[in-house]
């Protein structure tokens, strides 16, 4: 029996899941999430001036666990620098810095005061009832359901009939070590892949290895020893890389997927936000900065879906194309800092509805 509750239904307790529930202060809000606990697996995010301002709206403040970042530089593979990006100017332009956080901590943080029911898992939705069932026998009515349930959503499924994404050719092994320093996002960039290192506070670094690849080639999920394989592949490395290979014990695997976003993502009471609307590859550090943004538009459109997502869509297609084409891994051209650094500057207001609506106010 379905019993109704007035109200916002959510699905999913990611960072999507999380930030639109706590931007509906007052509203009765339920979020059911598949996982018997907080999800706390992959890594660390960086958040860009538009997303920690959005936490901060939303009380929770990334800077008090993470690390604040104030650059980002970009090396060859011999160690030769290609740029270095300012990350300060963007803070002093955007009025909040830019922050690499664990997201575990994140995820702890955006949970305080929510009702998150745990284990709920979604067997099947009705869009245009928004009612949920779950796998349990429970079904569970709302005003309006949001679909934040990732890259692999049932609510989105329910409305769109499948699974857009497609693998990009690009996977990535992530992990920690512990020993981290400085605000600075390093890259070094070659023929084998991409390292990146960022600081993540309290000491730890998250490293992580972008490589061109595909099923049945070295490092897809399948690798036995994908420690021993990273160290093979980018044993000739520069800078810092040597001794992150030495430090490596064992690495989380992800692909990465993309697809074209629509310029409707719901139907009828259901709509959706984060990677259940836009998955994306990591190449440009978006997918937490636009569920971030996702949750600040969607709680003031909250009564016409569709212009959330038409809004939404029109921004959040810049940085998704921009990530489909894998630039961070590619790009081993020397830019003079100045450039890139106001190119990028500029780019972060053009990938974010919350700094567009900044500048007209």
């Amino acid at each position: 029996m379905s019993v109704r509750k007035a109200g916002v239904l959510v699905a999913g307790a990611g960072i999507a899941g999380l930030a639109v529930a706590r931007a509906l202060p007052g509203r009765d809000v339920r979020v059911f999430e598949e996982a018997p606990e907080p999800r706390t697996s992959g890594g660390s995010v960086t958040l860009w001036p538009a997303g920690v301002a959005i936490l901060r709206e939303l009380g929770v403040d990334p800077a008090a666990s993470g690390r604040r970042l104030t650059a980002m530089s970009s090396y060859g593979a011999r160690g030769r620098k290609l740029f270095r990006i300012d990350l300060r100017r963007a803070e002093r332009a955007y009025g909040h810095p830019s922050v690499h956080v664990a997201r575990s901590e994140l995820i702890e943080q955006l949970t305080d005061g929510l009702r998150v029911e745990y284990g709920a898992a979604v067997s099947a939705v009705e869009p245009d009832r928004a009612r949920l069932r779950l796998a349990d026998g429970r079904a569970v009515d709302g005003d309006v359901l949001v679909g934040a349930d990732g890259r692999r959503s049932v609510v989105r499924d329910a409305v769109w009939g499948d699974d857009p994404a497609r693998l990009s050719g690009w996977v990535t092994w992530q992990g920690y070590v512990e020993g981290a320093d400085g605000e600075e996002v390093t890259l070094i960039v070659g023929p084998e892949g991409l390292c990146g290192l960022a600081p993540a506070g309290r000491d730890r670094l998250l490293w992580w290895f972008d490589v061109r690849s595909a099923p049945g080639e070295p490092l897809w999920a399948g690798d036995p020893d994908p420690v021993g394989a990273i160290r093979e592949r980018f044993a000739g490395y520069a800078g810092p890389v040597p001794g992150v290979l030495a430090a490596l014990e064992e690495a989380e695997f992800f692909p990465h997927y993309r697809h074209a976003v629509p310029g409707v993502w719901g139907r009828g009471p259901t709509t959706l936000a984060g990677d259940a609307a836009h998955s994306m590859p990591p190449a440009m550090a978006q997918g937490a900065n636009q569920a971030l943004e996702d949750a600040w538009a969607l709680a003031r459109s909250l009564e016409d879906l569709r212009s959330y997502e038409r809004a939404r869509a029109r921004v959040v297609r810049r940085p998704a194309r921009l990530a489909a084409t894998e630039l961070t891994g590619r790009l081993r051209l020397p830019a003079p800092d100045a450039l890139v650094t106001g190119c990028y500057v500029r780019w972060l207001r053009y990938a974010s509805s919350y700094l567009a609506a900044a500048r007209q106010r």
